[in-house]
């Protein structure tokens, strides 16, 4: 797996800020049950990429950071995640 760089993904992704070795954003909804459904909706996707989030919500708001763990950076694995993410929440 490649490496790539953390802030450069993240310009390429709107909302996405760079780490030294991940992105993250906080996405915000109306209400608990449009971040629960978003989450429930990108547990799917994320399960049948064998890629999982780390992620916190708290009512409306979900805080998400993508890093490949195994690879020990962001890889092109988060940039297809992150863009589901972007996708799932319009």
């Amino acid at each position: 797996m490649t490496i790539l760089n953390p802030k450069d993904v993240a310009g390429d992704l709107a909302g996405w800020t760079g780490g030294d070795d991940f992105i993250t954003k906080v996405f915000k909804f109306e209400d608990f049950a449009e971040a629960f459904g978003f989450m429930t909706r990108i547990a799917i996707i994320a399960d049948k990429m064998d890629h999982h989030p780390e992620w916190f919500n708290v009512y409306n708001r979900v805080d998400i950071t993508l890093t490949t763990h195994d690879a020990g950076g962001v890889t092109d694995k988060d940039v297809t995640l992150a863009k589901a993410m972007e996708k799932a929440a319009k």
